[in-house]
């Protein structure tokens, strides 16, 4: 094996994903290999950085709005509690003036009904509470992934790659943003997890076409090798056409050039 099959297996290291053979045959060539050594010292380093980085506190401005929402569903809480008791009040008054037993049914259907219009208007306004807080936390998401995807860190665009994994949604702002850090992205590492994360959103189309598109501008052995993978992961038959163009580079190295073809065979 080379060194670009070597360094294919360094994120599978990290995450103990190696059989005992692999490992042994990893852990020799390391041994052998200073570039390879050093590579693998350094994705390591950026893995236990990553470990690290405690989760962003609230902005204020989240603060605020959130104290807010408190103290009005305080309020519409002790509103609700205050008209109830005016209520039952009133048959409480009412109950001392007719026959007890011919009124027991009626008030026995009239708490039923009060009961249930107060269960579905505390839990709507619950829920939209609920809603509008959930909203604020996720556009907070997507704005630090914005931001983290343009520090010129590499561990901390990393990190704002990471955080798409936290969001049960993207909007085409991020989805557009990822895209441009997998095609452009000087750091190897970067552009790894960046192709993961786009692999968890290969539902949307425009990752697909986006995914697709990026194989003829890859040119790290590691990434065009991985792409493959992940093509063949997705069925992706689209790929075939530009893994082809791929083929036709003189320089390509022989390992991913095998590899390539190996993935059309699979999709065709």
């Amino acid at each position: 094996m080379k060194c670009e099959q070597y360094r294919e297996l360094f994120i599978d290291w990290n995450n103990n994903w190696l059989t005992r053979a692999e490992q042994a045959d990893l852990q020799q060539h390391i041994d052998a290999c200073p570039a390879c050594r050093e590579e693998l010292a350094e994705l390591q380093l950026v893995w236990d950085r990553l470990g690290e980085f405690k989760t962003p506190e609230p902005s204020a401005a989240m603060k605020v709005n959130f104290q807010a929402m408190l103290n009005e569903y305080k309020e519409s809480m002790q509103a609700e509690k205050s008209w109830l008791s005016n209520v039952l009040d009133q048959f409480n008054s009412f109950w001392q003036l007719q026959p007890r037993w011919p009124l027991a049914y009626s008030l026995m259907i009239a708490l039923v009904c009060m009961g249930g219009a107060y269960w579905f208007v505390h839990n709507s306004k619950q829920e939209q509470q609920l809603q509008a807080l959930t909203s604020q936390v996720h556009e907070l998401k997507q704005t630090m992934t914005l931001a983290l995807l343009d520090n010129p860190s590499a561990s901390e665009r990393i990190r704002g790659v990471s955080y798409t994994g936290e969001m049960k949604h993207v909007d085409k702002q991020v989805i557009d943003a990822l895209l441009a850090t997998l095609n452009n992205d000087p750091n190897v590492n970067v552009r790894l997890s960046t192709l993961d994360a786009l692999t968890r959103l290969a539902n949307h189309p425009e990752v697909r076409q986006g995914l697709i598109q990026s194989i003829t501008t890859q040119d790290s052995p590691l990434m065009q090798s991985a792409i493959a993978d992940v093509m063949l992961q997705l069925q992706e038959k689209g790929s075939v056409k530009p893994f082809k163009q791929l083929l036709k580079q003189k320089n390509l190295d022989n390992g991913v050039r095998n590899k390539i073809s190996q993935t059309i065979n699979s999709l065709i």
